[in-house]
């Protein structure tokens, strides 16, 4: 029984064996004539007509084969084609195949087709193990509704991927995408870019990144490296950028900054969205807008802002804690609603302006300015407007307080104010450095002229009662008017400042995110490396014997 056995397995393995061998073998399905001279190719049979192999799967077909046996090798010539299964058909004019390593060469009008793609290039270099197919002399791939182009390339039959090198080209009926390193899946029509690459919508809309991927069917777009893109008038740069043509929208994601060059504002943040229809802008996580304004710079931060409307017609909108700051003006409040073409920004609840050494206050502050000229023209202080100025010699408060307050700017620097209504006054009076004693006014309106900052003259209206008293005979308790709020340590004095501390700890976390940018759904490439020299023919370097012209 035992012996029995093992004659059964020796038969089993030697059937095995000899079936593994077959499929390494040529076999030759079909021929019109068979011809061998050893004198013109030594060790080759000359088959023409309809000739047919079959090699382990996949067929073979020429109208004339040199079919080196020994070798398990042929060369074929005429109308060729490697066909295997439903998966691949490739054609051309010469090809040449290795039995014993499963490679092919084919050449002259060669044209790879699979289900969803046709590749039409000189010579292909096919290898049945990897299941890959390698050109370096140009090709052009129609794919669906996608043309594709580049000098070197390689086809993934299992995967259905190409890989493209050097000077490559994906046109689709919306979009075009220049780069030198493409990886394409055929099915889904994704294309991933790497290196400088260029991605042209039909719109006009430009996509520039090193690193991307983009979805050719649905016309939407990841980026990451340096990139960037270009809508209109602006550009958007970020980590990561979000890119959608059929909804004219933009996301972005770390390290932020739009640039509008029409209205000179750059805007930077951590997250931000930005509506091409509507020419509208959603930022936050640390967003700041720098606008340019004559020869000076305005800040513009809040938890959110909000930016919606065409050239000189715009709104914005910063809310929660929002701030500006410029070189001679800073203020703060809950939100700041601006309209470019009405010319004016309000300041909402709780809003204070430090300008020239003196604070503002008052319920709703208005700035107004000239939309011809691009430059402040006045201010508005709606209930209880309140001015409060640091005596700089003293250790007192200038005060003056009313129902409103109305101020014109001349050169960016306010000129004259105007309180109105119930109004009040505390003034120090100094003759040099000596104070002369403590002005404490009331009266109905309060004018002030204001040059280089200071205070110039001062006139009050309608039955002013303005006593001075000697500083002794004034109590410090009856020093400040009421609703004195001095908020000089909240005072704006560098654009650093301009952020509260809990969101630099979100922008130093979002600088750790910046080394973490991992793109959705790309892959690691991968280079195809043919084991033998591309160029020249597969078998080249067999024998100088099998050498045959065409």
């Amino acid at each position: 029984m035992t012996k029995y056995l093992i004659y059964l397995i020796t038969i089993c393995s030697c059937i095995s064996a000899w079936s593994q061998e077959q499929k390494k073998q040529l076999k030759l399905i079909s021929t019109d004539y068979t011809v061998r001279n050893d004198n013109e190719i030594p060790g080759a049979v000359l088959l023409t007509g309809n000739v047919q192999f079959e090699h382990d799967g996949a067929n073979i077909y020429g109208n004339k084969v040199y079919f080196f046996q020994k070798e398990q090798y042929i060369k074929v010539f005429g109308n060729v084609r490697i066909i295997q299964g439903d998966s691949i058909n490739i054609s051309g004019k010469y090809a040449e195949y290795n039995g014993a390593d499963k490679l092919a060469f084919i050449a002259d009008e060669v044209n790879l087709r699979s289900k969803e793609s046709t590749l039409a290039t000189d010579t292909i270099f096919y290898n049945r193990n990897t299941q890959q197919a390698y050109y370096n002399t140009y090709g052009t791939i129609n794919s669906g509704q996608n043309v594709l182009k580049s000098k070197v390339g390689t086809y993934d039959v299992n995967t259905k991927k190409f890989f493209f090198r050097n000077n490559v080209q994906v046109i689709s009926p919306n979009s075009k995408i220049d780069t030198n390193h493409l990886d394409y899946y055929e099915k889904s029509g994704h294309a991933y870019v790497f290196g400088p690459s260029w991605i042209t919508q039909s719109n006009g809309d430009k996509l520039y990144t090193e690193n991307g991927f983009y979805d050719t069917k649905n016309d939407v777009g990841k980026i990451g490296k340096k990139g960037k893109i270009f809508f209109d008038n602006k550009i958007i740069e970020g980590d990561k950028l979000d890119y959608d043509k059929k909804r004219n929208y933009a996301r972005g994601v770390n390290n932020i900054k739009i640039t509008d060059t029409i209205n000179n504002m750059v805007i930077t943040g951590h997250y931000a969205e930005v509506f091409r229809d509507k020419d509208s802008m959603y930022i936050t996580k640390k967003p700041l807008v720098k606008t340019v304004i004559e020869n000076d710079t305005m800040y513009l931060h809040a938890k959110v802002i909000n930016i919606t409307g065409p050239e000189n017609n715009r709104v914005a909108k910063a809310y929660n804690n929002a701030r500006f700051f410029k070189s001679d003006m800073s203020g703060k409040c809950d939100s700041i609603y601006s309209n470019q073409q009405q010319g004016i920004t309000k300041l909402i609840k709780k809003p204070v302006l430090w300008s020239q050494g003196s604070q503002i206050t008052g319920d709703v502050i208005h700035l107004l300015s000239d939309s011809t000229k691009q430059h402040m023209d006045s201010i508005k202080v709606i209930n209880n407007a309140f001015i409060i100025q640091k005596d700089t010699i003293g250790t007192g408060y200038n005060q003056m307080k009313g129902i409103n307050l109305f101020g014109k700017f001349k050169d960016n620097k306010l000129s004259t104010i105007e309180l109105i209504k119930n109004t009040e006054s505390i003034y120090y009076i100094y003759d040099e450095l000596d104070l002369v004693g403590i002005e404490k006014a009331i009266c109905s309106k309060i004018r002030l002229e204001m040059e280089n900052n200071k205070i110039q003259s001062m006139t009050r209206f309608t039955n002013p009662d303005s006593p001075i008293y000697p500083e002794k005979e004034l109590p410090e308790n009856v020093r400040l008017l009421r609703g004195f709020n001095w908020r000089g340590d909240e005072e704006i004095k560098t654009l650093e400042e301009i952020f509260p501390p809990e969101e630099l700890l979100e922008d130093e976390k979002a600088q750790k995110e910046k080394q973490k940018i991992d793109l959705q759904e790309a892959e690691p490439m991968e280079v195809f490396k043919e084991t033998l020299d591309l160029n020249q023919p597969i078998n080249e370097k067999k024998s100088s014997k099998n050498k045959t012209k065409k």
